[in-house]
């Protein structure tokens, strides 16, 4: 997508890097930085990916007419609904822990999600495509791991509700996640010659990896987990925006890297202002409006409304067998040359070839 080395680091490999030390380690304690620290990496490294994904949607009005569900209604919907909690959380915070609770459970499938389409997309790059089997194998085993997810949600979020049973249940059939994906593989190994593509398997390691840091060190490992996540899906929209300038669009090829250079900076700049001025606007508005609690919630429910919008929209602008999709992603990969099928031999040769062959 970008280059081999980037797309090993990006996907997953730096996550693997940085995570797995720790976890063999024994450590108790995740490694923690300062709050500052934490709104820096969210604004340069979390928001950044949010608003790539915006910039999929929003590019163009054929776009938006395109995906209406995740351009004009689902975000309609989402704004009267965190509106409502905010508004609500003067009297009670059932609105906004409904909401929250629903972002972290759709999580799950985004995570689970995003896994799966990058190990697709770079299987097909390296021409080694997964069978029907191989990816029914493959995709069972992150849907355990997407319902692991959930209940390791809902066990920390939710103690009193006794699910410590459950979450051992899901916890060892992880297990069976492990090996379901590794017979995909050896299947796959066996039908082509070839084991998936590095940079396929790397994704599929690392969700494992980051699920190993939830579970031995809870929340505090979410944001570390989230910024992977994050730059593990940055490097689609900036390989589709560079794709797209190359075959025309925004002043053609001899304009790339003055595009990409300013597309970069807007991302990065609007990225700071998102993470960072909108936040506190808003809460110094609606505390003026509605009082010191309201002010409080209204950051939660920016970041709902972001989180929960963009796993919507991923989930609708990213479909592999949509032939617009695939250009866009893989259109600066060269296509091979089709033969050209060899012209009917002349009558008089084909005749002297029947009385050889007599």
């Amino acid at each position: 997508i970008i280059s081999p080395l980037v797309d090993t680091l990006c996907v997953g490999g730096l996550s693997l890097l940085v995570l797995v030390p720790f976890l063999v380690s024994g450590r108790g304690e995740l490694l923690l930085v300062s709050a500052g620290v934490q709104a820096w990496l969210t604004a340069s490294v979390n928001m950044p990916h949010f608003l790539a994904s915006y910039r999929m949607v929003y590019r163009t009005r054929e776009s938006v007419r395109a995906h209406p569900w995740a351009a004009i209604r689902v975000p309609l919907v989402l704004l009267a609904a965190c509106g409502f909690a905010v508004w609500a959380s003067r009297t009670t915070d059932l609105w906004i822990s409904a909401i929250l609770t629903i972002q972290n459970a759709y999580l799950a499938v985004h995570y689970t999600g995003q896994a799966w389409g990058m190990m697709a997309a770079y299987a097909f790059l390296g021409g080694a495509s997964f069978g029907p089997l191989e990816r029914r194998l493959v995709r069972g085993g992150l849907y355990i791991l997407l319902a692991w997810h959930v209940v390791w949600f809902f066990h920390n979020a939710y103690d009193q509700w006794g699910l410590a049973p459950l979450y051992r249940v899901v916890t060892v059939a992880t297990a069976v996640a492990l090996a379901s994906g590794v017979v995909g593989f050896a299947l796959l190994k066996a039908r082509t010659g070839h084991w998936p593509p590095v940079r396929a398997l790397i994704p599929w390691a690392a969700i494992f990896v980051w699920y190993a840091a939830l579970a031995r060190w809870g929340i505090p490992a979410l944001f570390w987990v989230q910024m992977a996540h994050a730059l593990q899906y940055l490097v689609f929209p900036v390989r589709v925006e560079a794709n797209r300038t190359l075959r025309g669009e925004y002043g053609g090829p001899s304009h790339l890297a003055f595009h990409m250079t300013l597309y970069l900076v807007i991302l990065f700049t609007a990225s700071i202002v998102a993470a960072v001025l909108l936040p506190l606007g808003a809460m110094a508005v609606v505390t003026d409006w509605l009082g010191s609690r309201p002010g409080q919630v209204v950051g939660f429910a920016f970041l709902a409304f972001l989180n929960i919008h963009h796993y919507f929209t991923d989930g609708v602008v990213w479909k592999l067998r949509n032939p617009a999709v695939r250009e866009d992603l893989f259109g600066h990969v060269p296509r091979p040359v089709p033969v050209a099928a060899a012209a009917p031999a002349p009558a008089d040769a084909r005749s002297r070839r029947a009385r050889r062959a007599r």
